[in-house]
């Protein structure tokens, strides 16, 4: 199978997107419990946009919207692999060669590594004295952006590489579905030549 050649400005942009991302994902987390310090413990929470955007900290053991709780092994395995695929997707067998996807797959790369950072324990936080787990490392992602309306609207509290993966498998998605078009519309030209 050959190569798709795509340009190697490609490499770059996916590693700002993925490293970028990662970086402002670990330093948002980071100044934001920080701030306000772990989830319960002082119950301080900082409304902006008119009481609709509030930060405050919040630790979930599962993936999206708390779901899996308690099956942090299985998500971290599936973080390892969904990264290597994207890898090998991108520049093994050539995605990169579009923009797009590159672009798609360096914000899910982010996002995969942001979160994948929390549930290994990197951040060094332990469960505190008020909780029945206190002292052990704490293996759970770092959320702390909340919308909510009082008595209308309650959205799960997430970070920014939840964001990032939701972002980035919207424009794949949205890609998949024009680019599809697209291909179907014109159809490649056969090799013996026009007929």
């Amino acid at each position: 199978m050959d190569r798709i050649p795509f340009p190697r400005n490609r490499y770059v942009i996916f590693a700002m997107l993925a490293v970028g991302g990662f970086v402002i994902d670990l330093a948002t987390k980071h100044w934001v419990f920080a701030r306000l310090g772990m989830p319960g413990a002082t119950g301080e929470r900082i409304r902006i946009l008119g009481n609709v955007l509030v930060l405050e900290t919040n630790l979930n053991e599962g993936a999206l919207f708390g779901m899996g709780q308690g099956f942090q092994p299985i998500f971290i395995a599936l973080a390892l692999v969904a990264a290597l695929g994207i890898l090998v997707w991108l520049f093994w067998s050539g995605a990169a060669a579009d923009l797009w996807l590159t672009i798609a797959l360096g914000m899910i790369t982010a996002g995969i590594f942001g979160n994948f950072w929390d549930r290994i324990g990197m951040p060094g936080l332990r469960w505190p004295e008020y909780t029945s787990r206190a002292g052990e490392r704490i293996h759970a992602v770092r959320d702390w952006i909340h919308f909510e309306i009082e008595g209308w609207f309650d959205f799960p509290v997430f970070n920014i590489a939840d964001s990032l993966l939701v972002i980035g498998v919207g424009v794949l998605l949205l890609h998949t579905f024009l680019v599809g078009e697209n291909r179907v519309a014109t159809p490649a030209a056969s090799p013996a030549g026009p007929n």
